[in-house]
């Protein structure tokens, strides 16, 4: 009997042993798992963060190289021997603005999509010529009309919000934009008692300039559409180029023309600031710019930009304004009375 329940006992202890050791066996492998799945997902964790870094870093630098592309393909030759001028920027001193519109030999090749701006070149009138504005006499106080184009983009509502605290009236050559943001800063630009100007809608010169209908069917596709966001119908225009710009296909009397029957008046610029030339300019440079050649003429149109790619552009406005009005300038937009500055006279084309 006592030999039985010792074999009992020896047998009830060697099944709890063999239930420990398998219990041991599955919190070790259940310890083993987590740490495995532990590992993994540190390892992917890091990866990720590593991914998304380098991810962040290479499209910090796509929005730094297409800033700077921007920049540099807005830019002007102004520095150039050629001294010639870029859409959006002054004419230089020195070239004279007689003469048709380019040959063949200038013109640029079409293709399908936009032209580079430092593509488009126009002629320059020299200083007291046509479309430069009379000069300042000693004592007189200068009319300037600042003016801004290519946009509206998230620039012009900074620039809207700086005109406004100063209560000082602009003029915005605008491109077409659908979305909602764009349709309510041309809205605020009206309400806030701006003047609205075109300036085409695609902002493509191989379109706009490829013939007299393209261009036509371009500048009512905007006038139309402006009216429609805004209830108001711009009356005034600026070429994309310039009147002087040398990449239409069609001659730009032609284009002329057909402004002046459809009742629309053109503005080019005698005075610039310096923000679509290839070279960088800082703030104060650009407000140096300006001032340099407002006291050269009785009425200046300044030539800006309200791109995205124009921030030293929003810089600059504060001290051009405080520098504009310590000078005694009126500071003024557009308007019916407004003497226009053309660098090819609408006068002069019958």
């Amino acid at each position: 009997m006592e030999e039985k329940v010792a074999s009992g006992l020896r047998e009830q202890q060697a099944r709890r042993k063999r239930v420990n050791r398998l219990k041991m066996f599955m919190v070790v492998g259940v310890v083993i798992w987590i740490l495995i799945l532990t590992v993994l997902i540190a390892t992917l964790l890091v990866k990720v963060f590593v991914l998304e870094e380098k991810l962040n870093e290479a499209l910090i630098t796509k929005e730094e190289v297409t800033q700077e592309l921007d920049e540099k393909s807005a830019g002007s030759r102004k520095e150039r021997a050629s001294d010639v001028v870029l859409d959006g920027d002054a004419p230089a001193e020195g070239v004279s603005t007689e003469g048709s519109p380019a040959d063949d030999s200038e013109r640029l090749p079409e293709s399908d999509g936009p032209l580079p701006e430092e593509q488009v070149v126009g002629s320059v009138p020299e200083e007291g010529e046509a479309g430069d504005g009379n000069a300042l006499e000693e004592g007189e106080h200068p009319k300037v009309y600042l003016t801004f184009d290519d946009g509206p983009s998230e620039n012009t509502a900074k620039i809207l919000d700086i005109l406004k605290e100063r209560n000082i009236k602009a003029t915005f050559f605008v491109i077409g934009q659908e979305d909602e943001e764009s349709k309510a800063l041309y809205r605020r630009i009206v309400d806030e008692g701006h003047t609205l100007g075109m300036h085409s809608f695609s902002h493509k010169y191989d379109v706009i300039y490829q013939s007299l209908d393209a261009f036509k069917e371009d500048m009512e596709h905007l006038q139309s559409y402006l009216e429609e966001v805004t209830g108001v119908t711009p009356t005034i225009m600026r070429f994309p180029g310039g009147s002087s710009n040398k990449v239409s296909n069609v001659d730009i009397e032609e284009l002329i023309r057909y402004v002046k029957e459809r009742g629309l008046t053109y503005y080019d610029w005698n005075v610039v600031s310096g923000d679509a030339t290839s070279q960088v300019y800082t703030p104060d440079e650009l407000v140096a710019n300006v001032m340099d050649d407002v006291v050269k003429y009785d009425t200046s149109v300044v030539l800006m930009h309200d791109s995205s790619a124009k921030a030293t552009t929003v810089d600059a406005l504060l001290p051009m304004i405080d520098q504009l009005q310590a000078l005694g300038a009126e500071l003024l937009p557009i308007d019916d009375t407004t003497k226009p500055i053309q660098h090819i006279k609408a006068e002069d084309v019958e």
